[in-house]
């Protein structure tokens, strides 16, 4: 009875024993279950929803509180004008010629801030302020209340505070200490949103999914893994920059339940071959799929230098010749022009068709070439072909 208990623990026990060390080899050893590879992300971060995005708004205001830097009459008429038509609209008739009003202490701005999607009454908003005329700056001033209008001229937020221009100037006297530019800055939480834009999600039978940077085959893969996660046939691509999803009946009404759901999903984005050069700076950005083809490279550089001195040939003393005429010579300046012409020894690189632009760039860096040789070199390997990537200036 003993010996049938053994045999019977050894059924029992060993498979489980098996199945727990599977279980735990398997995630590590044999890549089941891993997380998926760095250069996968998230559709949230490649893509956003079509509709649900920021909008523009603007506004005419005036700054007051100002130390003698605000707007001068020349120059800033509209700035008086503005004074003028605010104080009548309180009351305040002022019957004066707007070239006789001073506004030192004034100055007219433009206003700009971004209203966020589904923003509500009663949200706070930071708004940018700008000088409109020729303020010199806008230190200690204070705004005064400035509706905010969007492209559709109707407004959305108000806004009103103090300045914060994080820049500060000193000194006299041909001596003077400047930071940052103070002919703008901000109202932290200056502008209350009075009116929200309407988007009504829940109505929605389909959504779109606006990519960030254009490509089919990333357009091609998120709506794969939608299908495969969600459901066949919900989502598909409808060009390189937009994936067309249909909302399943489970999630009718809970539309914001559905999009969460797809944002997480995380795809292997594919990017083009491109090689951004910033020629001003000597900056070189390439993308991992950047390749060459066999080719031989030959740079050198060839310097001119021009060196001139200046001969002076001073003439004696005039001698008096008699009734105030005297004879002597004249000044003569020659210069001396030394020209040299240095050409530096160029070495032949040979670049084999499997060879990585990082590879060319190492190699190119090992003979001292610099980052503007390297400029023209690129130019001149994409004119020939062998650069395979597109090569963009900025």
């Amino acid at each position: 009875m003993k010996r049938y208990q053994k045999s019977l623990y050894e059924c029992f026990c060993w498979p489980v024993v098996v199945i727990l060390l599977v279980s735990w080899v398997s995630p590590l050893g044999l890549g089941l279950g891993s997380p998926a590879p760095s250069e996968a992300a998230r559709i949230k971060d490649i893509a956003s929803i079509e509709g649900v995005r920021d909008n523009q708004l603007i506004g005419y205001g005036l700054i007051v509180g100002l130390d003698r830097t605000g707007d001068s009459v020349v120059g800033g008429q509209f700035t008086a004008q503005a004074i003028i038509s605010m104080l009548n609209t309180m009351g305040v008739n002022l019957k004066v010629d707007p070239n006789q009003l001073l506004t030192k202490n004034t100055a007219s701005v433009m206003v700009t801030a971004k209203l966020p999607p589904f923003a509500r009454p009663g949200m706070k908003l930071d708004v940018q302020v700008s000088s409109l005329a020729n303020a010199k700056s806008l230190k200690g001033g204070t705004l005064l209340l400035t509706p905010l209008k969007a492209a559709n001229q109707q407004v959305y937020a108000v806004a009103q505070g103090p300045i914060s221009t994080s820049g500060f100037s000193g000194g006299g006297g041909g001596t003077t200490t400047v930071k940052n530019q103070q002919s703008g800055g901000i109202v932290p939480g200056g502008a209350i949103v009075e009116k929200a834009v309407k988007i009504d999600m829940n109505a929605w039978n389909t959504f779109s999914l606006t990519m960030h940077q254009a490509d089919f085959t990333t357009a091609l893969r998120v709506s794969e893994v939608i299908n495969g996660h969600m459901g066949d046939d919900l989502a598909s691509a409808v060009s390189s920059g937009q994936v067309q999803v249909a909302v399943p009946v489970k999630y009718q009404g809970k539309i914001v339940q559905m999009i969460a759901a797809v944002e997480k999903l995380t795809v292997h984005v594919d990017v083009s071959a491109k090689v951004v050069v910033n020629e001003r700076t000597g900056t070189i950005v390439m993308g991992e799929h950047v390749r060459l083809a066999s080719m031989a490279i030959a740079h050198g550089n060839l310097t001119i230098r021009i060196q001139t001195d200046f001969n002076v040939s001073q003439p004696n003393a005039p001698l008096a010749l008699g009734r105030g005429a005297t004879a002597g010579g004249s000044t003569v300046v020659t210069p001396d022009v030394d020209t040299e012409v240095e050409e530096e020894e160029g070495r032949v690189i040979q670049v084999d068709g499997s060879v990585t632009l990082g590879d060319l760039v190492k190699a190119l860096n090992s003979v001292g070439v610099t980052p503007r040789d390297l400029v023209a070199v690129l130019t001149a390997a994409k004119a020939a072909g062998a650069l395979q990537a597109e090569l963009e200036l900025i």
